[in-house]
This record gives structure tokens, sequence and C-alpha cells, in this order.
């Protein structure tokens, strides 16, 4: 008896994985394992959305994560946004509301620097999150942030210094680039955003785009921190 089950268990096993290999079903091992990564961005201009996809680029290049690009809401009205000359949102990126932040198991969040700071928006976003705070819902997820500034001493490092203070209330574990790009970090031949605390490009007065190098960066670290998100996910803290 116990031979005769064994034996019906391994065909329904071939069988299964015969349609994994044809496409008809997915491994629930594999789906089980999938990390969640949300990249959340607010740009006015289009630099940290050119960014932000970089970066989504580079997560799913990860085997076993989903990367998701969101964008937080604007706080300018439509009528001050023409007069600035600010193209249009992606309309293929949807907002994000703060208590779906919980379905992620990892972030990057990306945003133009303002005196040294994230920009307001995304600040009145982060602000909104008190009821996740209060509940600590995303402590121990893992987070890296992005930027665009507009000139050297801009804010590069200024502005993801002030910014981890976001993550630390929320009991976020920043992942840092750190010189995990490798010699892109010590490019000196050329004006390049980004440091050891993120990625990150020049505006300038908004006619420069990001480089290729700046672009490789962001694509780094989506895997980078990706990479990690998936390995937490799969051995979680312990609570």
């Amino acid at each position: 008896m116990l031979m005769r089950k064994s034996f019906c268990l391994k065909k329904v096993l071939k069988r299964h994985k015969q349609l994994v290999c044809q496409g008809q079903t997915s491994s629930p091992i594999a789906d089980m394992a999938k990390a969640k990564l949300y990249i959340v961005y607010y740009s006015l201009y289009g630099h940290v959305e050119t960014m932000a996809r970089e970066v989504q680029r580079g997560a799913n290049a990860v085997q076993g994560v989903e990367a998701t690009l969101w964008q937080v809401p604007e706080t300018i009205s439509n009528v001050i946004l023409q007069k600035m000359k600010a193209p249009a949102k992606a309309d293929d990126v949807p907002e994000i509301r703060p208590e779906q932040l919980i379905d992620a198991d990892g972030f990057l969040f990306g945003f133009p620097s303002r005196f040294g700071v994230m920009a307001a928006q995304f600040k009145a976003f982060f602000d909104a999150t008190s009821e996740l705070w209060e509940r600590q819902a995303l402590a121990g997820k893992p987070a890296g942030i992005f930027w665009s500034t507009g000139f050297h001493g801009g804010g590069q490092e200024l502005t993801a210094l002030t910014a981890v203070t976001q993550l630390a209330h929320h009991g976020m574990i920043f992942v840092p680039l750190g010189y995990t790009f490798g010699s892109g970090m010590f490019e000196m031949n050329e004006v390049k955003g980004g440091s050891s605390y993120g990625a990150g490009t020049y505006a300038a007065d908004g006619s420069r785009e990001p480089t290729e190098l700046e672009l490789q960066q962001a694509f780094h670290q989506g895997k980078y921190v990706a990479e990690i998100a998936k390995k937490l996910k799969n051995k979680p803290l312990s609570a």
C-alpha cells in the first residue's frame, strides 16, 4: 500500500514538472519564494522616473523577484505644473497609497532633492504613513534610496542622509550601495551622480539627462537591493 502511494506521488510530481516546462502552470516553490520589491518615486521633470525604470530593470533581472513601479501623489496644482512646464506624469505607473506598502518585501525610494532634503511631495507621502509607523508594519523590511540634484554640492549625499531618518523611524533596514558598483564608483573623467548611499543623477537646468554610467549604477542598485530583499524574504528575521 505504501509503495503504491509513493508510486502515485512520483507520477503526480513528474506530471507537474512537465506542465511547468510547458508553461501551463507555475512551481509552487518558486511562487512561495518570490519577493515583491516596490520602487516608489516622485519625479517632476522626469529625471527620477528615468532612474526608477532602470532600477526596476535591474531588480527584475533577479530571478524570484517581482519589481513594481509606483509614484506618490502630486501636491502641486495642474495650473502651476503647466506654468512650470512640467511634463505629464507617466500614465503606466499607478499612484500608491500608504497602506499598500505593507504588501512589499522591500523598497527603493526615489526623489529629487530640495534644499538638501527629499521633495515635499515625497515627505508628504511619508507623513501619511503614521498609522503604519504606529504598528511598525514596515519594520525589518530592506529599503534603498536614489535621487537627483541640480548640480555638484546640491545635496547628493545630504539628501540621502536626511532621508534615512524616515526609514529609521519605521524600523526599516537601510541598504546603502556601498562600493558594490565597482570601478564605476571611481570614475573621474565624467560628471556622475550617486555615492555609496545610492544611485543619483544631476538635472542641471533640467536639460541634462541621466548618463549611461548613472543608469548602469541605477540598474546595479535595483539588482543589489532585490537580491537582499529576496534573501530576507526566504529567511525572515526572528520576531
